[in-house]
């Protein structure tokens, strides 16, 4: 009888079309990642570090990646970043109409992951700011929701910063998908792309704190915005809001050219290659 009800459920609610499905997992796929995420920067600011530190908010960035890529992973290969999805585009492992829907999925994901956190933490936020939001300066708390530069960051170091580490990032997703490389075993590429995260987290988080995700950085920005911190979220930084939105669909673009020419375009054609079971939807993401 159960089965039953669920079989009608799903003709009469079930979608039909794919574009639809991969939609909505990339809209859960990121909402997840700012859950976890920005929800672990907001613990270790609002408590004043008390209850967290660099290393827990990288584990909650890893771990928010890595649950969003075994969410969505099946359904959309969980991108969960624009930069991503560009380079998958360029790569011809996405078709072009499907890039804005994906896109618009992200930033959407995003904005809603980022008001799920305020959501959560409204009354701690609301106990540290005494209602007063600020954006730069020892209260700060946009820095909870998007990234901001450190002192000594110009824009044009910060826009080398993205690029790089999000080329590192595709490089990365690429080998692990990768039916000709060595790739990864079935079932653990999400927990392998998460391990991506803590690296660049680890090692390259001092300038402005990895943001490598436009839809991650500029969708929790707008968020911001428009809940109490005003525009001077775009002006901060000497306007730096954009650097994370640029940068990183540069070091998408530029990542995927170099792993084309540097192992795919050299990859030979046995008569067998054995299977290494990384499945095609697993052309996958990130985030931060």
């Amino acid at each position: 009888m159960e089965s039953e009800s669920r079989r009608k459920m799903k003709e009469k609610f079930g979608l039909r079309r794919d574009i639809f499905k991969e939609f909505l997992a990339e809209f859960l796929g990121i909402f997840v990642l700012i859950l976890f995420g920005c929800g672990s920067v907001a613990q270790t600011v609002l408590s004043k570090g008390a209850l967290g530190e660099p290393l827990t908010i990288h584990i909650g960035f890893t771990l928010g990646v890595m649950m969003a890529v075994y969410m969505a992973g099946g359904v959309s290969g969980a991108h969960v970043n624009p930069a991503v999805s560009l380079a998958m585009v360029i790569l011809g492992k996405l078709p072009l109409k499907k890039f804005p829907v994906y896109v618009a999925a992200q930033f959407l994901g995003a904005f809603a992951g980022s008001c799920a956190v305020y959501g959560l933490y409204y009354d701690a936020l609301m106990d540290y700011t005494n209602g007063e939001f600020a954006v730069t300066g020892a209260n700060a708390t946009a820095n909870i929701f998007a990234s901001y530069p450190a002192k000594h960051l110009s824009v044009l170091n910060g826009f080398v910063d993205q690029v790089i580490a999000t080329g590192a990032l595709i490089l990365c997703i690429l080998a692990i998908t990768d039916r000709k490389n060595i790739g990864a075993p079935k079932g653990m590429e999400p927990l392998c792309i998460g391990l991506i995260i803590m690296a660049i987290g680890v090692s390259m988080g001092l300038n402005c704190g990895y943001p490598i995700n436009p839809a991650r950085d500029l969708g929790p920005r707008i968020f911001t915005a428009a809940a109490g911190w005003g525009m001077d979220v775009f002006r901060a930084g000497g306007c730096w809001w954009w650097v994370p939105v640029a940068g990183p669909m540069v070091g998408g673009a530029v990542g995927a050219g170099v792993y084309f020419l540097f192992v795919e375009l050299h990859h030979t054609e046995p008569e067998k290659q054995e299977d290494n079971h990384v499945q095609d939807k697993y052309e996958i993401v990130t985030m931060t």
